[in-house]
């Protein structure tokens, strides 16, 4: 990466196909042109197949997305079914607790 003010911070970490293509320029051995040329055939194979495989790449985020979506509505569910559980539980209690107030004597 280049910094705003001219000048390069860091050494890259790879070279682009453009790159290789300057540097085959550069160099002017058979060797390092052949190898030039190999690499930058790999760059375009690498594209081709980016580009076949971009639709299963875009299936797979649909995918994911619906599934974080699926995710929360499960989450939800079971929040409600808690919130629920819990209104029975309360219910339950209200039902068995003891009578309070004026109680008949038993004869």
């Amino acid at each position: 990466m280049t910094s705003n003010r001219g000048g390069q911070r860091y050494l890259p970490f790879a070279f682009t196909e453009h790159g290789v293509l300057q540097l085959a320029n550069v160099l002017r051995s058979t060797r390092a042109r052949k190898m030039s040329i190999r690499i930058i055939e790999v760059f375009i194979r690498m594209r081709e197949m980016l580009a076949t495989h971009k639709d299963l790449l875009l299936k797979f985020e649909q995918f994911e997305t619906k599934l974080v979506d699926h995710d929360d509505k499960i989450m939800l569910i079971l929040e409600y079914i808690k919130q629920f559980e819990k209104a029975k539980q309360q219910e339950l209690e209200q039902k068995n607790r003891p009578k309070i107030g004026f109680k008949k004597p038993k004869k």
